[in-house]
């Protein structure tokens, strides 16, 4: 699943008139890379939430051929309802029983996804989130046995503690790349618009929500200019 429902608000101006999905890196969109990732790991079906500028994405996706994929669209065009929310309506369009894996539609990364696929099965997690060592306002906690045990918001410090463990745990970033196992889907019993990152928290109590350590060389948050610009030049120069 693809997320690419968000307004994008960070990167105006270049979101005044397209969707973040459709702003493009070094010629191609953002929704194409994300795209040509998933084609190339093999997806058997992508799913994409849309809500700002959704007809756009609708065209350019039919201008494309769908890249060749089964592609299922999730219409948030009533209502955004967040990370949370936004998997739980798309429930039904995913292939029953199979693995899901999420990819935020504003990441640029070189991690080698079969890698985060080989220890998520080889795991048995619930949820494998991917996790770099890097500056964030915003961290989540994992013990010695990668298990996710809080979050804490460094410019506000609001902490949600989920196991009693916390103090001891390791600091990371979130990627914006995480696996889930079907069985999450039962036991989602918040509705309407709110946090996959709350959910998890909740879960973390009782299940596997483990840390997947993303030492790949590339990450990239293109959700703001300046970051857009970097990965530009960066990209331009890997091609020369």
């Amino acid at each position: 699943m693809i997320f690419a429902a968000g307004l994008g608000t960070r990167l105006k101006p270049y979101t005044n008139t397209k969707p973040k999905a459709l702003v493009e890196l070094a010629g191609k969109t953002l929704l194409e890379r994300a795209i040509q990732k998933l084609v190339k790991l093999g997806v058997d079906r992508i799913v994409i939430n849309v809500h700002h500028f959704a007809d756009l994405i609708d065209d350019f996706l039919k201008e494309n051929n769908n890249f060749g994929v089964d592609i299922r669209i999730s219409d948030e065009r009533d209502h955004l309802l967040d990370t949370g929310g936004g998997l739980k309506k798309a429930i039904d369009l995913f292939i029953p029983d199979a693995p899901v894996l999420i990819y935020n539609v504003d990441i640029l990364s070189s991690i080698d996804l079969n890698e985060l696929i080989q220890q998520h099965e080889s795991s048995k997690a619930l949820v494998s989130m991917v996790m770099r060592k890097r500056e964030s306002s915003r961290y989540l906690y994992f013990n010695k046995e990668k298990q996710l045990t809080g979050w804490k918001n460094c410019k506000t410090a609001e902490v949600k503690q989920a196991r009693t463990d916390m103090e001891e745990s390791e600091p990371l970033a979130f990627s914006g790349i995480h696996l889930v196992d079907p069985k999450l889907f039962d036991l989602i019993e918040e509705d309407g618009k709110f946090s996959i990152i709350d959910l998890y928290l909740r879960l973390a109590k009782t299940e596997k929500m483990l840390a997947y350590k993303d030492q790949s060389d590339l990450w990239f948050d293109l959700g703001k200019p300046e970051q857009l610009q970097k990965a530009e030049i960066l990209i331009k120069n890997n091609e020369q």
